[in-house]
């Protein structure tokens, strides 16, 4: 007796029948197979065939003919019908020796009522199934027929347990392997397990396949350069690494693409193998600057790890040496880490951080994609893109890098456990915009509701959601207001089941930490933080048209692909925001985190880069959207309904479903296929500036090295500015005594070296003026100077009276003044002094109503987490304490800009 699951018009039923009765295995064995399933693939399996008593199979009849079980004829996917399942035909008439393991005169209950008619003679059942049953071997071991209805039952046969089992599909018979010797091979078994072997490819191809492009790749990138492999850094030209990349390497990411698609493909969610292919393609793409490079590549991480060694070495932030020191909580923690685990060199982490951020993304992301109401192509496809598609490359050591992953979690956790999702019950208006919106409002929600979720775990989530946001605030300057944008937009759509008090609470946050921890980043220079504010087309230029105005050509090519992969992202938005509204289905919280992160360009350029930064925090919603321009249904609505649900909206289908899905299918994997080539165009399109060698790294520890008790560093600029970030690995240490503040200006005509040489002159003692290759690059690169400007310009500096070169190597040279009087070649102390911030009269009022306003809010939302209507008079009396606190302190934040400013 086994359980069995029977489908009947009323729904699903469970019971109990005989090994006999294969009604339910019938039943699953009709079903027909679709590729988008998203429940369980029903298996055949066939029960060995008995020979029921004369009671027992008249039951057995009189149940099948009252179930209205059908037979044969009704099933045309069975032996009957289907040429591959048919077996031959028995040539033993009992159908009792149709198995050898069938004993049916071994049954305890009919051991002495059985008579020979009722064997010889089965029920339409058994009948049934005797077409099922493989014949039996010649020559094997039957049991004894029954001459009479008093005969003795034969004795139970030996056969082992484990061998009384079915016969499975493409094993030799038995029959044939008796026929054969003892050393033989068994007749068509070579064939039958290729035939296995096959059937079987789509569990194992895929894990094959990608094993072999990791492999590959990692070979491809590693081995000394030659035909076909190894990566040749002199090779790397205007277009970046792409262009020193062998075809291998091309051919091993196409192979784990390919892979990922065989996956998706199949009607099981194999997540591990699905997140694992995934995994793998980002070690392909982002890790491959760290296969290639000998040192960290960026240079501005070497100015992060030098703020990390700060920290570490004097337990405070420095402000005024740099103001990212303003936000030190990356710094902070990276401090404890490494001295609490001992490190003293950052370079395997500086080195490896990239890949290890891109990998960290990837868990809170897929949980995002679980809340939405989404296939199991859409989810995975969309976390492919997310790969895909992120070249900005701000997933170096950075606190934007780490903050963004903060952000990821933060989004995950406002939709797993505080998500809300509510069927419109009001009427929808007649006309108008209210109509419009109505009509919105009444689709189908793309988020799944938040059930069963116990208070301690909201609770719980409710603090970590807090932790994330202030971890985010002291560290990085952007990313606390897109997730305040975020909180504020969901309250609005109606998809959180949190209260406004929540971003009072997280706003009033941002603004003390603003006006009370960086208070020497704004204190002089409230023209430039508000400068930009509103100049909205001001900024978008200064993000768009700016950055493509390279001067080599294949450079500009570069930048123009970026432009080109973010305007495919969108349109693959756009349109899959269309056929989910065709379907009938309002996809808010993607479109939410598409929209949010847009309104940043309100605030400021961000020294030219918020673009980025935008583009970075659209990238969940975008990614979504874009899947579902591929594969818009949505799921099956149970594992036992394996189909994609059909939209919800009449419309009159156009083409064949399973053609579109497989187009669709074909499409997506070319679009992955093209993103993948673009992002190694677009990511690594810098490599010739952005990659750090080994000579720049010993000339600046050169400077480290002779830094007593102050140096400084002049950097080549085209032109002076603010905004000119030295490419160059600057800062790794020291960072209160080594300035790189000073900039030298070059020209085009590499002879002009008369401005530079009287900056350097200008500059106190033990400054020096450096020469590197990547400062070089971009100048060639970006600003149109000569192939051979580096060579030419240090020549003439090596000519000059005034100077003398201190370092030199095949990648940088150090200038400094060769004459100085006697005794005063060392600088005077430029001692680092600590922190001392203005502050305004109405600073401990403020410091007071800000805890009073924390705290109300706080306790308000906790007390909300128990449902809408619990304690109405505490939370009541908690917003008029917080109601008047939040203002007091709002003031005292206003009065503190205005006072300090004024008087700095």
């Amino acid at each position: 007796m086994v359980n069995v699951s029977q489908r009947d018009g009323d729904g699903m039923t469970q019971g109990t029948t005989d090994s006999s009765d294969v009604r339910a295995d019938e039943e699953e064995s009709d079903t027909p197979f679709d590729p988008d399933a998203t429940g369980v693939i029903p298996k055949l399996t066939f029960e060995p065939a008995t020979s029921p008593s004369s009671e027992d199979a008249d039951e057995d009849a009189d149940a099948d003919e009252g179930a209205g079980s059908p037979d044969e004829d009704d099933y045309p996917d069975t032996a009957a019908t289907n040429p591959a399942l048919r077996p031959q035909q028995p040539t033993v008439a009992p159908p009792s020796a149709a198995h050898p393991d069938a004993r049916p005169e071994s049954h305890p209950d009919t051991a002495d009522t059985k008579p020979a008619a009722t064997l010889a003679k089965p029920g339409p059942k058994a009948q049934s199934l005797a077409s099922l049953v493989r014949p039996a071997p010649a020559g094997a071991p039957t049991a004894a027929p029954i001459t009479g209805p008093t005969a003795d039952p034969a004795p139970p046969s030996p056969t082992p347990a484990h061998e009384t089992a079915a016969p499975s599909e493409g094993v030799p018979e038995p029959s044939q392997d008796l026929q054969q010797g003892p050393g033989a091979e068994p007749r068509g078994g070579v064939r039958a397990r290729l035939g296995a072997l096959v059937a079987s490819a789509p569990r194992w191809l895929p894990v094959l396949l990608v094993v072999e492009g990791l492999v590959m790749y990692v070979l491809a990138l590693k081995v000394p350069p030659g035909p076909l492999r190894g990566v040749d850094p002199a090779d790397v030209d205007g277009l970046g690494l792409i262009s020193a990349l062998p075809a291998t390497a091309f051919a091993a990411i196409l192979i784990m693409i390919v892979s990922f698609f065989i996956t998706v493909t199949q009607s099981t969610d194999r997540k591990f193998l699905l997140l694992f292919q995934i995994a793998a393609i980002t070690f392909a793409l982002h890790g491959a600057g760290a296969l290639v490079a000998d040192e960290p590549r960026f240079p501005t991480a070497y100015i992060h790890a030098g703020f990390v060694e700060f920290i570490g070495r004097t337990g405070e932030s420095a402000i005024n040496i740099d103001a990212r020191m303003g936000w030190p909580g990356f710094f902070a923690l990276f401090a404890f880490v490494t001295r609490a685990a001992g490190i003293t060199d950052l370079t395997t982490i500086l080195q490896w951080t990239p890949l290890l951020s891109n990998l960290l993304y990837l868990l809170p992301f897929v949980l995002i994609l679980r809340q939405v109401v989404a296939t199991t192509r859409a989810r995975w496809f969309a976390a492919l893109l997310f790969v895909l598609v992120q070249w900005i490359g701000q997933d170096y050591f950075s606190p934007q890098g780490f903050t963004f992953a903060l952000y990821l979690a933060f989004v995950a956790i406002l939709l797993r456990w505080f998500g809300r999702v509510e069927p419109r019950t009001k009427p929808i208006p007649a006309k108008g915009l209210r109509r419009l919106i109505g009509r919105l409002d009444a689709m189908t929600p793309g988020e799944l509701a938040n059930t069963g979720t116990f208070r301690a775990d909201k609770l719980l989530m409710l603090v970590l959601l807090v932790a994330l946001f202030v971890a985010s605030v002291a560290s990085h300057q952007i990313t606390p207001f897109m997730m305040l944008g975020v909180v504020t937009a969901f309250l609005i759509f109606k998809r959180t089941t949190l209260t406004w008090a929540l971003p009072f609470f997280l706003g009033m946050v941002v603004l003390a930490w603003i006006s009370y921890m960086t208070v020497g980043f704004w204190a002089s220079q409230i023209d430039t933080i508000f400068g930009s504010l509103g100049n909205i087309l001001q900024n978008l230029r200064t993000n768009t048209g700016d950055r493509i105005e390279g001067a080599d050509p294949a450079h500009a090519l570069v930048l123009q692909s970026r432009l080109g992969i973010l305007a495919v992202i969108l349109c693959c938005a756009a349109t899959g925001l269309f056929r989910r509204l065709r379907r009938g289905v309002f996809d808010r919280s993607a479109l939410i985190l598409l929209c949010v992160p847009v309104l940043a360009l309100a605030l400021q350029s961000y020294g030219g880069e918020i673009g980025l930064r935008i583009y970075m925090f659209a990238l969940p919603g975008a990614c979504l959207l874009a899947a579902y321009a591929f594969f818009p249904n949505l799921p099956a609505d149970s594992e036992d309904v394996r189909e994609e649900t059909v939209p919800l909206r009449g419309r009159k289908v156009r083409f064949n479903p399973e053609v579109t899905k497989k187009v669709s299918l074909v499409l997506a994997a070319c679009f992955a296929v093209l993103f993948a080539m673009a992002f190694l165009l677009a990511r690594y399109g810098n490599e010739k500036f952005e990659r750090v060698t080994s000579g720049e790294v010993a000339a600046l520890h050169y400077v480290y090295d002779h830094d007593e008790p102050s140096a400084r560093v002049l950097y080549l600029v085209p032109k002076e500015g603010p905004e000119v970030t030295p490419t160059l690995p600057w800062g790794e240490r020291d960072v209160e005594r080594v300035s790189f503040g000073t900039q030298a200006r070059v020209f085009k005509d590499p002879t002009q070296i008369a401005e530079a040489v009287q900056k350097l002159k200008a500059q106190p003692r033990n400054s020096y003026l450096l020469v590197s290759r990547g400062q070089v690059s971009y100048l060639e690169l970006n600003e149109g100077f000569p192939a051979d400007w580096g060579e030419r310009f240090r020549a003439a500096l090596d000519k000059s009276p005034d100077l003398k070169r201190v370092f030199s190597n095949e990648d940088a040279a150090l200038y400094t003044w060769k004459k100085f009087v006697r005794g005063t070649e060392i600088p005077e102390p430029n001692p680092y002094k600590g922190r001392g911030d203005p502050t305004s009269p109405w600073t401990p009022v403020g410091i007071g109503a800000l805890g009073v306003t924390w705290a109300a809010f706080f306790g308000y939302e906790i007390i909300r987490l128990n449902g809408p209507n619990r304690a109405p008079r505490a939370r009541r009396r908690l917003l008029f304490l917080a109601i008047p606190a939040f203002a007091v302190a709002l003031a005292v934040i206003i009065e503190r800009f205005i006072y300090i400013a004024q008087n700095s």
